[in-house]
């Protein structure tokens, strides 16, 4: 993958690896075909041109661990102090669970886990 895009961490911080996260990127194009390992989530608040669609397709077949760092976080503009402010949105838990199942399936793992609907 070369393009920038927004990502989702699905990762929980680990005991002596705090730089480093696993992230599924996200896309505004539907997939082709759509697969299990896909799955649409709906972005509250939306997210910043040119990824202001309001939903997004998770694409939980490229899942990547990454350093914190190379992550660019979204700019929202600068506080009354001069501080940049930046857009974190979280998902809720079950939306999150649905990407994780996703990235199980994806890996052949998705006897791991059961899902709900």
């Amino acid at each position: 993958m070369v393009k920038r895009r927004p990502v989702v961490v699905i990762s929980p911080r680990l005991k002596r690896r705090t730089g480093l996260v696993s992230v599924v990127p996200l896309s505004t194009t539907p997939p082709d075909p759509i697969e299990d390992y896909h799955c649409e989530v709906r972005m509250e608040p939306p997210l910043p041109t040119p990824f202001d669609l309001p939903t997004a397709w998770v694409k939980a077949d490229m899942p990547y661990t990454v350093g914190f760092q190379r992550l660019e976080l979204v700019r929202t503009g600068r506080d009354q102090y001069g501080k940049r402010k930046y857009l974190t949105p979280v998902l809720a838990p079950v939306e999150l669970a649905r990407i994780q199942h996703c990235v199980l399936v994806a890996l052949g793992l998705s006897g791991l886990t059961k899902r709900s609907e």
